[in-house]
Parts: structure tokens; C-alpha cells; sequence
């Protein structure tokens, strides 16, 4: 067997909406073997794992795993249930799995396991493989090293107890969490501006000097005792010689025994109490070096150990701790009960646990033998044995609940003690004969302050109430906050980008600082945070771990989707924009079905509204999956849709586009929102899938509860040029050529741009095409019917392998071409995507190419190419840099040197790779006359007069227009 893959789905996926582990198997010489058909493979699967046929249960009874594997069952099947086993068995819980085959590929699977911990997750898959890969070949398996090693790493990056106890209590309230680092128990809480962090019970308030204060136990008595808060008079000693002087004081002057600790140690670490000769402040001394240069030493208190806690400048619960201790029974020896004691399932090692095994060590013996004893000794029936002098739960104590016996003064004194060191969260140690009584009446101490203390002891207390110290301390932390920001997640096949950047545009100018996600890079507050293809998990997750932002709108891909899952358990508003073929064959994802599958990911996380496309069928399947609660809101072209009708007349909300206006309804009253003529995105109406992705924002913005006024003076400011929305409809205007720059990728966006260009300036269309070489082959011929079908040349380029022959890609698109308009001089196959564009740029007429920056022209024209030439390369290098003195070298040259093109035509140009007229057109930011006006005027660009030439260009398109056909 094989691993080939392996990847995390951190959040919401098709599989489930909790994270997994997807893994590809490949059974190899084991394909088509069932477990019936392997001898003994059963009998010692089941020895091996007897807990399989306890919790394993796919046919929901117990046992149902063992008769599953009687009546046989492939393996791939047996190693998803052996790795949730294995992990259930390590001390991380889990039940989901999952198992299918991989299309075309016989003997591969895909394993989807749930998992608590990713650091046990793929260790336990790989334990499965060789254990099953192993019995199944006929061969004994040795489990218990590999199982113990499985369990270290289990305990080692397992959530503390107090850490565990203050995340339940914070999804319990709804509050997103997320786990920071693996190494550590670091988590935030929330997002955005309202996010917080933990670790453990300390939270982003604590702060650093009230830490230190706390952990300086001499320090924290003067300022409690400056406080008025009863504290043990001592001092702090770096010699044995010092701390018996201090312990003759105290003998000479108040007739107490003395309490020698650390100065700086935690949980009990080095403390001995109640001492009395000089051997036992020695001895006590000595201890207490271990953990420790400065000691103190200070009047013993007498009386019981309480632990207050207090949360929020509340007191959150109260407990009496008891030292760790064993009851004699007249037949064991201390040593015995000890170990018995420590079998109580309840005991862990560390904090692993809601109590810690009781250790027999140096320090018990010597507590021992103050008491007459030694660990070989059988104490009488119901005598207590105590084996530590402090009565911490790091060191095996136990705990009960006295919360309600908490006088009001007390409770008072311990939130000023908190108060006064800077603490959040304190745990206030509290020496006393009876906590039901003022401390004052009763010589009572506060005897220290502890950061972030343990809450184990109140969450599951020996006896008494528990108290829910994790919600105290969320509460502290929160308050009635839940820690959301508004969260819009935008999927679809087409219209993604532009959509979700429309929508933040309308966010950001009603005053929210907003994060945004989208194939172009990662912004906050309009600025640039990461360049690229950011529409996956990681880049949601910059966003929203940003403490700055106050409402995301994340692009949400296909392949975020399916590589990672959602970056957030659940979004406000979940919107599909449409479904079309595109990716297929990648991912498990084959037909257009599975592609809606994924996509409904996004709608299937939305809690508040659900944003869908009424005329896709494909879209409105998705409502009947949504949650009842979840509002849905449809968009349509076309007024009359039925769905949308029945919606409306439902009681429903919906946004339409009728009579060139985009309108707003509900059952009660129809809107209009804005003329399309306003809208710079529209190009005067002939950009209808622009206007579509205006109506999928004014509904996603309608449903996060934006005004109408807002919505549409968000439609009408947006502007789709290189700056704000590179490579979608990037209108240029080049010395009377109207340059187009738009991302087409698939064969409907291919469509829907040649007909904007068709009703923008009707003429000529010469469209350089390409595609990526991982599209299945129907996917690149449908790709060649389309382009064919609409432009009358065309040229495609190679640009993106991906696995393909190099030109393999083009060799289809063409085959595709020539099913619709044969063999014809009018397909051209040029690989380089920089020929193919001066091939595409030929078959305009000989003129003039021009590149504007802020405002300013540098003309190249084929007449006067040396001398403006020589002004404009000057210019370049103070103005634009390298890339664009690249791209002025190219641009020119078609026009001056190459063979004669073809005049009166015109050329839209596409190129994914950003070559040359994305770099020249849209990374410089030149925009039409129009545009720079401003965007409050912006009209879309008139038709132009007989002969004028126009150029769009799109990254995987490019098409000529002109009004004259060419000679």
C-alpha cells in the first residue's frame, strides 16, 4: 500500500463540517481483496484492536464492525476505521470517516477521518496502512511501541484541562476558536477587532508586569499588605544561616512555626509548612533551593488552604484543597494505597487530567516520617496519611466546592487583591479555619496570588457544586460579545472577484474597516496585505485573524474548498453566484454536479442569509439544503423568472434587473436600486455579466442589513480598472483603440465577453485564447467551439502545461474550432504568448500604440519611433521601473517592424500570464478617458465613428473589433 496524498480540511468541507484528514491510498497488489477472502485476517485485526467492534459500528449496533468484517468489506474501508480507533485509543476521540473510490484510477481510494489533533491524525492513518498492510499479507504486527509512541505525541500536544474547560465554555456561547500553534495551548478567541486570546487562564489582558508581581511572592505582600489585605509576616533569605534567624523570629516574637517556599516557584513547587526545629527549616531550606535562588521564609498560618478564583473582578468560585493523602485500611501499606489511589481513572500525570497522580517521593517520605511513618507501613483503618504539606492539584491534592459559604467581605478583599497585582485572572490562595467567617476574626492570610491558576479543582471538584470557571473567566473576557465579525463568503463559478470587491467597495464607504479575499490578493482598510491567488483557507484566515478588521468579504474558491476547507465554521451570508463546467476532473470533482456539491459549502455555513442564483438550476437546489432559519435571497436577470416570482410572492426578498434599472423587492413593494447607466461596471448596460454580479452584491449587501442609499451608492462609485479590479473588464482607451482586459477562464465567461464586445462596437472579432492543460480534454474543445463560434480569427497560446505535453492544450482548443468553422486561415496556432499577441496585434491597422501613467502621455508612434521613443524609455526609468520598460520595447515595435497587418481591424487581447497588455494596461493603470474623469460621472465608452479601432483584452482572451472588415 501507498500513501499518495495527504491533506487537512481545517474547516467545513464536503465531507463533513468538522476538520478531517483526506488521504489517497493506493491498495496496489491488495486491490479487490475483501476481508472474507483473507484468512485469519479478522480474528487478528479484531485481537489486535478489540475496542474495533465496541465503537466501530457503520451498521449502528454494537459489533456492527466485526459482522461487517465477516461478511467482507474492502481494505481501504477497514484502514478508515482502524485509524478513528487508533486515534480513540491515543486519548483523542473521534467517530467520522468516510471512503470512496477515485474516479479512473482503479485501486486508489480517498480516506477522509475525522480528527482532534493533526499531530496524531496522520501518525495514526500511517499506523493503519501498516497494520492492516501487514495482517493482511500474513504477517504478526507488533503494536504495543508504536501504539505508546502514538499516545506521547497524543499527551504531548493535548488541550490542558483549564485551556479545554475555557474553550468549551466559549463555543458553548458561540464564539469561533481557533488553535494558534500545535506547540502550545495559544488559542484566539473570536475574530477581527473582537477577537481575544488564551492560553490557558491567561487572556490578551493580562498583562506582563502584573504577571511578574505575582510570580514575586515577597513582592506581592507588600502590595497587598499596602492594599489593607492580611498577609504572614516574612522575609526573603538567600542563606540557610538567614532563613533560621527568620525562623527564630518568629518562634521568639509570635510563637509560630514558619512556611519556607520559593520565591518565585508555582503549583506547590518547593514549599514545606508547619516548621519547627532548626533540621526541619534546614531541610525545608534545602527543598526549596531546588526550585529556587531566594527563599521565603514566613509565620506558618494555621488553618485550612482555600483557592478563590476570580474572573472579571468577580469572584468566580471558591474551593477547600486538601494536600494529597491516602485513608489506611489496616491491609495495605502507604506505598500500596498510593498506587491505588493513583489507579482512580480520574488521575493523570501533569494537568492531562481532572486530578494529578500522588507522587512518593523525597518529600512524601519526610512528610512521612513527621507523622511516624514510612512508606512500608500499613496504617490503622480511617487513619488519614497526608503526603504533602500544600494542598495544590499539581501535587495530587483534591478539592471541595465552598463558593456559597464566601462571606461578602472576603469575597471583596480577594477581587482588591486581584485588582491590586493587575490581574484579570487571579487565583487567590487563602489560609483560614473556616472560610464561612471575615478572615480578620479568625487571624486569616492571604498567603499568595497566582497567575493564571488552574480551574480543574472548580470545574470538577471532589465534592460540592461545580462551578463553570471557563465561562467566568469568557465572561471576564468577552462579555456578552461573541466575538463575530460579518463575514459574506462568495463562491461561484464566474463573477467571484468582481462581486466580492463591489460588495467591499459598498462596506468600506459605509465607514467599516473591511478585509477582503480575493484571486488577486489579500486587502484590509483598501490596502494590499498579500499578492496573489488568495481564495482559500490561509488568506480567509489572514483576514480574519487581522485585529483590525471589522467586516470580511472573502472570495471563496473550488480549490480553497476542496484542498483546506473554510476558513470559519459559519459565515453571516453565503452567496453562489452560479455553476458552470469548470475545473472538472481535478480534485474528485467530475461533473458539474460535484462542482455544486462543493460550491454549497459555502451557502451550508451561512447563519443568517443565503444569497442564490434564480435562474440556475444548480443554485436553486441549494435553498432545499439550507437551514429553515437561514433567510434565502435571489437575483435574476430576468424579472419574470419563476423562482424568483414564487419567492416573492412567498413573502421572500429578491434583487432584479427590469427596464435597465436594478430593483429591489419583497413581497410588498418593488424598488429601483440604480440605472445600470450609473453603474461604471455595466458599460452603459452592455456588460450584462457585470450587471449580474450587481444584482448577486446588491442582495448579499441587502441581507447583511445595508441601506438601499449605501447599496446603491456602492454600485455607482465602483470602478473596474487595473488599480481596483485588474484583469475584469479593465476598460483602456489607446489612441482611439478601446482596450478591454477581462479574466475569462472558461467557455461561459468566454461567451459572455464576446457578446459585451459584440454590443460594444459591432465589427470584426480576433480573439487570442488559451487555456490551462490540467482541463479535461471536452473542457479545451468546448473552449475551441466557443471562441470559434463568436470570433472571426483567432489565435491561441500555450500557457500553462500543467501536466500536458507542451501545446497539447492548443492542439485541442483548435481541434475544437475547426468542428465549428473547419480548417481555416482564420485559426492561427502561435505557442509563445508574446508572438501570439503581435500576431493578434498585426491584424490591426498600422497606427499608433500609447501608455498613460497619472495623467500623463508618452507616444510611440511607427513614423517618429526613434526620437519619442528615446523620450519615453527616459521616462519609463524614472517613472515605471523595469517591467515597464519590458513591456514599451514590446508594445511599439508590432506597429514599426512587423509584417504588415491587416488594416481597418482591431484586436481584444487575453493573457493569463500577465505578459503585455496586462502589464502595460492594467498593472500601469491605464484607464480610459471616461474613467479618469471620475467615478461619479463614468459613462461607458460611446461607439466609435467608421474606422476607429477597438482592442479588449482579456488573461485568457483576446479579440479585435473594428468597423470595417479587413481587405
Amino acid at each position: 500500500m501507498h500513501i499518495l496524498e495527504q491533506r487537512f480540511l481545517r474547516g467545513p468541507n464536503i465531507h463533513a463540517a468538522t476538520p478531517c484528514l483526506l488521504s489517497v491510498l493506493d491498495l496496489d497488489d491488495l486491490y479487490g481483496v475483501s476481508t472474507r477472502d483473507l484468512p485469519q485476517f479478522n480474528e487478528a485485526l479484531l485481537a489486535l484492536l478489540p475496542s474495533l467492534a465496541d465503537y466501530l459500528v457503520p451498521t449502528g449496533q454494537p459489533g456492527g464492525f466485526a459482522q461487517r468484517l465477516r461478511e467482507g468489506t474492502y481494505l481501504a474501508r477497514v484502514i478508515e476505521h482502524v485509524t478513528l480507533g487508533l486515534q480513540c485509543l491515543a486519548g483523542a476521540p473521534v467517530a467520522f470517516g468516510r471512503t470512496r473510490p477515485v474516479t479512473g484510477e482503479p485501486g486508489q481510494y480517498r480516506i477522509v477521518c475525522a480528527y482532534q489533533l493533526e499531530k496524531v491524525a496522520q501518525p495514526a492513518f500511517a499506523l493503519a496502512v501498516d497494520i492492516v498492510d501487514t495482517l493482511a499479507h500474513g504477517h504478526a504486527f507488533d503494536l504495543a511501541p508504536r501504539l505508546e509512541e502514538l499516545r506521547e505525541i497524543a499527551e504531548h500536544y493535548a488541550i490542558g484541562t483549564s485551556t479545554a474547560a475555557v474553550l468549551a465554555a466559549a463555543q458553548e456561547r458561540g464564539i469561533p476558536v481557533s488553535r494558534i500553534t500545535e506547540d502550545a495551548n495559544l488559542f484566539q478567541l473570536g475574530w477581527g477587532v473582537k477577537q481575544k486570546r488564551i492560553q490557558a487562564t491567561i487572556t490578551g489582558d493580562t498583562g506582563t508586569i502584573a504577571v511578574r508581581i505575582a510570580s514575586d511572592k515577597q513582592l506581592t505582600k507588600q502590595l497587598l499588605h499596602e492594599a489593607g489585605v492580611p498577609v504572614p509576616q516574612g522575609e526573603t533569605v538567600t542563606t540557610v544561616e538567614d532563613a533560621l534567624r527568620v525562623a527564630h523570629d518568629m518562634a521568639n516574637k509570635l510563637n509560630a512555626p514558619v512556611t519556607v517556599k520559593p520565591l518565585d516557584a508555582n503549583q506547590g513547587k518547593g514549599v514545606t509548612v508547619a516548621c519547627r526545629t532548626d533540621e526541619e527549616v534546614e531541610q525545608a531550606y534545602a527543598y526549596a533551593r531546588k526550585f529556587g535562588r531566594h527563599i521565603i521564609v514566613e509565620r506558618f498560618v494555621e488553618g485550612a488552604d482555600y483557592r478563590v478564583l476570580v474572573a472579571g473582578g468577580k469572584v468566580a468560585a471558591a474551593s477547600l484543597r486538601r494536600p494529597a493523602h491516602v485513608v489506611g485500611d489496616g491491609t495495605h501499606t502507604v506505598r500500596e494505597l498510593v498506587d491505588l489511589e493513583n489507579r482512580n481513572p480520574a488521575r493523570g500525570a501533569g494537568h492531562t487530567n481532572i486530578l494529578t497522580q500522588i507522587a512518593l517521593d523525597a518529600h512524601a517520605e519526610d512528610l512521612l516520617r513527621r507523622q511516624d511513618l514510612v512508606p512500608d507501613t500499613v496504617p490503622a483503618a480511617g487513619t488519614t496519611v497526608y503526603l504533602r504539606g500544600n494542598a495544590n492539584l499539581s501535587t495530587g491534592g483534591t478539592a471541595e466546592d465552598v463558593t456559597d459559604l464566601l462571606p461578602e467581605s472576603t469575597r471583596r478583599l480577594c477581587v482588591r487583591a486581584a485588582a491590586k497585582i493587575g490581574l484579570d485572572v487571579a487565583g487567590i490562595d487563602i489560609v483560614c479555619r473556616d472560610i464561612a467567617q471575615p478572615l480578620a476574626d479568625q487571624g486569616g492570610a492571604v498567603i499568595e496570588v497566582n497567575a493564571a491558576p488552574g480551574i480543574r479543582m472548580h470545574q470538577h471538584p471532589s465534592g460540592g457544586t461545580p462551578r463553570d470557571a471557563g465561562d467566568a473567566i469568557v465572561q471576564g473576557l468577552m462579555g456578552e460579545s461573541d466575538g463575530r465579525i460579518p463575514i459574506i463568503a462568495c463562491t461561484g463559478t464566474n463573477g467571484k472577484t468582481t462581486t466580492t470587491l463591489l460588495m467591499a467597495h459598498t462596506v468600506r464607504l459605509a465607514g467599516k474597516v473591511t478585509g477582503v479575499t480575493t484571486t488577486h490578493g489579500v486587502y484590509i482598510a483598501g490596502k494590499e496585505v498579500t499578492k496573489g491567488d488568495c481564495t482559500g483557507y490561509w488568506s480567509a484566515r489572514t483576514v480574519l485573524a487581522s485585529p483590525d478588521v471589522e467586516f470580511a468579504v472573502l472570495e471563496t474558491a473550488r480549490g480553497g474548498i476542496l484542498k483546506r476547507g473554510l476558513a470559519f465554521d459559519r459565515c453571516d451570508i453565503g452567496m453562489v453566484l452560479n455553476v458552470s463546467p469548470d475545473h472538472l476532473g481535478l480534485d474528485g470533482v467530475d461533473t458539474i454536479e460535484d462542482l455544486a456539491q462543493v460550491k454549497a459549502v459555502v451557502p451550508l455555513s451561512a447563519s443568517r442569509a443565503v444569497v442564490l442564483n434564480a435562474e440556475d438550476p444548480l443554485c436553486v437546489a441549494m435553498a432545499r439544503r439550507v437551514h429553515p432559519d437561514v433567510e434565502i435571497v435571489y437575483f435574476a436577470m430576468e424579472a419574470d423568472s419563476p423562482v424568483l416570482l414564487r419567492h416573492l410572492e412567498e413573502g421572500g426578498r429578491a434583487v432584479y434587473f427590469q427596464d435597465n434599472s436594478i430593483v429591489v423587492a419583497d413581497a410588498t413593494y418593488h424598488q429601483e436600486l440604480v440605472r445600470v447607466e450609473a453603474m461604471p461596471i455595466a458599460l452603459g448596460g452592455r456588460a450584462r455579466y457585470n450587471i449580474a454580479n450587481g444584482l448577486a452584491a446588491a442582495a448579499g449587501l441587502m441581507a447583511a442589513g445595508f441601506s438601499n442609499l449605501q447599496i446603491a451608492t456602492g454600485l455607482s462609485t465602483f470602478v473596474s480598472d487595473g488599480k481596483t479590479n485588474p484583469l475584469r473588464t479593465n476598460v483602456f482607451d489607446v489612441r482611439g483603440v478601446t482596450v478591454i482586459v477581462d479574466y475569462a477562464h472558461n467557455p461561459a465567461a468566454y461567451a459572455a465577453l464576446a457578446e459585451m464586445a459584440r454590443s460594444l462596437l459591432p465589427g470584426q472579432l480576433v480573439g487570442i485564447v488559451t487555456a490551462p492543460g490540467d482541463r479535461r480534454d471536452a473542457d479545451l474543445l468546448e473552449v475551441g467551439r466557443v471562441c470559434a463560434g463568436r470570433f472571426d480569427e483567432l489565435v491561441v497560446y500555450e500557457s500553462s502545461s500543467r501536466g500536458r505535453a507542451y501545446g497539447g492544450a492548443v492542439d485541442l482548443i483548435l481541434q475544437g474550432a475547426e468542428e465549428v468553422v473547419g480548417k481555416t486561415d482564420t485559426l492561427h496556432r502561435e505557442l509563445d504568448v508574446g508572438e501570439a499577441i503581435r500576431l493578434g496585434l498585426s491584424l490591426c491597422r498600422r497606427g499608433t500604440c500609447s501608455c498613460s501613467r497619472a495623467g500623463r502621455r508618452l507616444t510611440c508612434s511607427s513614423r517618429r519611433f526613434g526620437r519619442r521613443t528615446r523620450k519615453a524609455r527616459r521616462a519609463s526609468r524614472r517613472r515605471w521601473g523595469k517591467a515597464a520598460q519590458r513591456q514599451l520595447r514590446s508594445c511599439p515595435r508590432p506597429y514599426a517592424s512587423m509584417a504588415t497587418p491587416a488594416p481597418n481591424t482591431s484586436a481584444i487581447v487575453a493573457t493569463p500570464s500577465a505578459t503585455l497588455i496586462n502589464t502595460v494596461f492594467a498593472s500601469r493603470r491605464v484607464a480610459p478617458r471616461s474613467l479618469r474623469r471620475g467615478a461619479s460621472t463614468v459613462t461607458a465608452p460611446s461607439r466609435p465613428s467608421a474606422g476607429a479601432e477597438t482592442i479588449v483584452a482579456t488573461t485568457t482572451t483576446a479579440w479585435c473589433t473594428s468597423t470595417k472588415r479587413p481587405r
